[in-house]
């Protein structure tokens, strides 16, 4: 049997499709998978305004959706692909949740969690960012330009 490995690229295009639900629901387009054993285990986008819940960002949905998978509170074996740096909240429960990796596409300048001085995520946790950055920044431009367009 051939296993395939897929590549960060992909699951990052595949928290694109979420940011891309996001969008197409009026939220902020935000999307997020996590990946343990090269497989995507959960799946999810903002639905802050859809539940009314400042919490419901892609990767609390996310990271409930794979504890809920796993049976377990702990992912310190999995990857989170979130399109956009990932808040300080959310750098708070990849935190408890132990995340083994965090990939993300656009940086937060204004509310990301490198804003932050000293270190949040858990100390084994390894981040990378800025993969497929422009996709994942002109998702946000876009959805953000039809706010102000629309007045909405």
């Amino acid at each position: 049997m051939i296993l395939s490995v897929f590549s960060d690229e992909h699951f990052m295009k595949e928290a694109l499709k979420e940011a891309e639900r996001a969008y197409s629901e009026g939220e902020v387009p935000i999307g997020a998978v996590i990946v343990c054993d090269n497989r995507i285990i959960a799946r999810g986008h903002n639905l802050t305004e859809t539940l009314n819940d400042v919490t419901a960002h892609a990767e609390m949905q996310a990271i409930t959706s794979a504890a809920n998978n796993l049976g377990g509170k702990y992912l310190n074996d999995c990857s989170l692909f979130v399109t956009v740096e990932p808040c300080l909240m959310c750098a708070g429960a990849l935190y408890w949740a132990q995340m083994k990796r965090v990939v993300f596409g656009a940086y937060d300048e204004k509310r990301g969690f490198l804003t932050v001085k000293s270190p949040v995520l858990h100390p084994k946790t390894i981040f990378t960012g800025g993969l497929l950055e422009k996709d994942c920044a002109e998702l946000m431009i876009r959805f953000f330009k039809k706010k102000r367009d629309t007045g909405y």
